[in-house]
């Protein structure tokens, strides 16, 4: 059964995270990866809010292990940045790193602590 919530999951997270990132993508004229960076931010703060609240064991393979396992990349974000790297545009690939490591640890400690201020 936790398998089959797993899958669940990801068969709304990974081709969320496509639309997303094309969405956000096409609206920005640069060569930096804002929409792996976007579902990749979005994915720890839903994250951080599943492992805060009083969540199942159901649930968190649903939310937690399927969906956001599935709308999050890091191997996308491992091949941007390696692109950046190897087309010169070194600043954008530290950017990139940088933000996003950033960003997703804030997102996950954001959704962390909504979770547990709504759970008091």
């Amino acid at each position: 059964m936790t398998a089959l919530l797993v899958v669940l999951g990801a068969a709304v997270g990974a081709p969320l995270r496509y639309l997303t990132d094309r969405f956000i993508q096409s609206r920005h004229d640069s060569v930096f990866p804002w929409g792996t960076m976007a579902v990749n931010v979005a994915g720890s703060f839903v994250l951080g809010l599943v492992v805060g609240l009083p969540a199942s064991g159901p649930v968190t393979a649903l939310v937690g292990t399927g969906f956001c396992g599935a709308l999050t990349t890091y191997s996308t974000f491992s091949y941007e940045t390696l692109r950046l790297t190897q087309e010169g545009f070194r600043f954008y690939a530290a950017a990139n790193i940088t933000a996003s490591i950033v960003a997703g640890l804030g997102a996950g400690v954001l959704g962390l602590m909504i979770a547990q201020a709504l759970t008091g």
